[in-house]
């Protein structure tokens, strides 16, 4: 039993560095049969599924006010382009009433940093067709890239060709419903989701890049408070107020400017008041919506029970980041670092609202905890396979849910699987953590 404690203590505690192997030209040049069909195979289709996942940027029609409902795109229009137009002339485009009074979109501009605004401009300032095109080609680059922080992650723990793993992985993710979904709509969880990754990764060898990483995550606050106030936890404690910091600084010169527009910081907030007040009450995404497919626990226990107590989602948030806090320190004590990597990302999208595609963050984790596999982590490889259900819910997987069980089963699915997926990796964690710390805490 010691013996297994020592070799897998050995196994965690060689993050940054590879444990064994061949350099990774001697590697490259010894691939096998296997190695290279899977390579031909992962190419081929990966190739397919971008051309296919790119298409609906030249396709989709331009906006106008007869085809708000049109969803391809949809987020590039709603969240980016629409938005940094009314503000480039002036506008606020955090005023519902004012994006929907101007502009073609079907729903409010979020709370997304105001740093957005000007870090996505170039998009907007072209046409909508080249902006649109554009904004696909680079989210295609940043899932690639994510592929790559994946295969990175894989190379620390497990002596593989890092080539192998980011192709075969940037193929996978481009044909799943995830990574297509990011590209059909229009999404910026890419770069959310690389920033993400790259704190976790980057965070104990090169804290300034994982700083500015996170800054990047930051973009939707949704992800940058938990993963800091979790990456804070784990000791990064100059990761998550540098990130934070850099990303309030970054936003600060678009506030004040929108305050000194909007005739001071009264009238500014009266704005941010409206835009959650709309968010609270619209059916388009909202937790009680049978359209909608938020993932986080909240809106899971709603679509299950029909319960929703007053103040559950703020119960929700502090009680799941303080259990994942102190299972990850411990994880991390006991060198467990893909499995404390996996459930902060996992916490990150389960304790605050989430849709299916922000799974994307825990894409290296998940990739790094498979690749090293132990017996006693079952529970962990069983966390692994239920958060590959939104990557898998492909459309004739939803028609058949749909056609079986119903349409509000079909959009709850994807929910349930990761709430289950994060209970799963917690329960593994205390498992992993009571049999591998001493009482002593010193792991």
């Amino acid at each position: 039993m010691q013996l297994r404690r020592s070799t897998e203590l050995a196994d965690g505690a060689a993050e940054g560095k590879p444990r064994f192997g061949l350099p990774g030209r001697d590697r490259a040049a010894t691939l096998s049969v296997a190695h290279r069909a899977i390579l031909i195979v992962a190419v081929a289709v990966g190739s397919v599924s971008a051309w296919h996942a790119l298409a609906p940027s030249w396709r989709v029609p331009l906006p106008t006010s007869a085809n708000r409902a049109e969803e391809r795109l949809q987020d590039f229009r709603d969240a980016l382009y629409f938005p940094i137009r009314e503000f480039l002339a002036g506008g606020n485009p955090y005023d519902p009433a004012t994006m929907f009074a101007h502009w073609p979109v079907r729903q409010d501009f979020n709370l997304y940093q105001p740093y957005h605004l000007l870090l996505h401009a170039p998009f907007a300032l072209a046409g909508y067709r080249t902006g649109a095109v554009a904004f696909t080609v680079l989210n295609l680059l940043l899932l690639c890239a994510l592929a790559a922080v994946a295969a990175h992650a894989v190379r620390r723990f497990v002596p593989v060709p890092f080539a192998t793993t980011a192709i075969v992985v940037a193929a996978l993710l481009v044909t799943s419903q995830v990574g297509k979904a990011q590209l059909y709509v229009g999404q910026i969880n890419p770069l959310v989701a690389l920033g993400a990754a790259g704190a976790l990764v980057a965070r104990k060898d090169s804290p300034g890049w994982a700083s500015a990483a996170l800054a990047f995550a930051w973009l939707k606050p949704q992800y940058g408070f938990p993963l800091a106030v979790l990456l804070f936890a784990r000791g990064s404690r100059r990761v998550a107020v540098a990130g934070t910091a850099a990303a309030a600084l970054a936003s600060l010169p678009v506030v004040l400017l929108l305050v000194v527009r909007g005739g001071g910081i009264g009238p500014f907030l009266d704005v941010v008041l409206r835009n959650l007040t709309h968010a609270q009450a619209t059916d388009y995404g909202a937790v009680d919506s049978l359209t909608s497919q938020r993932i986080d626990v909240a809106a899971v226990v709603f679509r299950l029970t029909g319960w929703a107590p007053s103040g559950g989602e703020l119960v929700v948030l502090a009680g799941v980041l303080v259990l994942s806090a102190v299972l990850v320190r411990r994880l991390d004590r006991a060198g467990a670092v893909p499995v404390a990597d996996l459930l902060t990302c996992l916490a990150v999208v389960v304790c605050v609202v989430h849709q299916p595609g922000d799974v994307l963050i825990a894409v290296p984790a998940m990739v790094a905890v498979a690749a090293r596999r132990r017996p006693h982590r079952d529970a962990v490889l069983l966390g692994v396979l239920a958060l590959a259900v939104p990557f898998a819910h492909l459309h004739f997987v939803d028609s058949a849910v749909a056609a079986a069980l119903g349409a509000r089963a079909a959009v709850t699915l994807d929910g349930v699987a990761v709430v289950a997926a994060w209970c799963l990796v917690a329960f593994a964690a205390v498992r992993l953590t009571r049999a591998r710390v001493p009482a002593g805490g010193t792991g």
